[in-house]
């Protein structure tokens, strides 16, 4: 069985909904998905995954802190975690407010450890962005962004 980190900081509430959405619909399609808060993560289990999703919320078009600093503390793994599979998304207080800029933040990280991401032609093309609590447009980009990263995990 497949094995991906699903990990975000959430102040508000709203991305850490985003994240069990993501756990549920990994695990409905038999990927086992562990749900952890970034500040929980231990960051020597990171090779043991196949695959990272991470989230932040939209802190002035970039990611906040705690999620920074496991993406600092990854470093020790560089070149360690190269073609796994990755995927990001965020939350935001308003249309328009950089949530794109947040994920593509956050999924720069992970191609410069040489991870694998699948952008989306059928949702938010980078990741999924909720506009505060995520509704029923974000179930559907988070269903899109799961079966992407499921299909990046089981590639030949």
């Amino acid at each position: 069985m497949k094995k991906a980190l699903v990990t975000y900081y959430s102040q508000s509430g709203n991305t850490r909904k985003m994240a069990q959405l993501i756990a549920d619909h990994l695990q409905s399609r038999g990927v086992q998905a562990d749900l952890i808060a970034v500040q929980d993560v231990d960051i020597d289990t990171l090779p043991s995954y196949d695959g990272f999703l991470v989230g932040s919320p939209n802190y002035f078009g970039t990611m906040a802190w705690p999620v920074k600093k496991f993406i600092d503390d990854s470093i020790k793994y560089y070149k360690k975690l190269n073609g796994k599979a990755a995927a990001a998304f965020t939350s935001e207080g308003m249309i328009g407010g950089g949530g794109d800029l947040v994920v593509l933040d956050i999924l720069k990280a992970f191609l410069i450890h040489g991870c694998v991401v699948q952008g989306m032609t059928d949702a938010g093309h980078f990741g999924p962005v909720s506009i505060g609590a995520p509704d029923e447009r974000i179930e559907k980009e988070v269903a899109v962004m799961g079966d992407a990263f499921c299909s990046l995990l089981n590639r030949p």
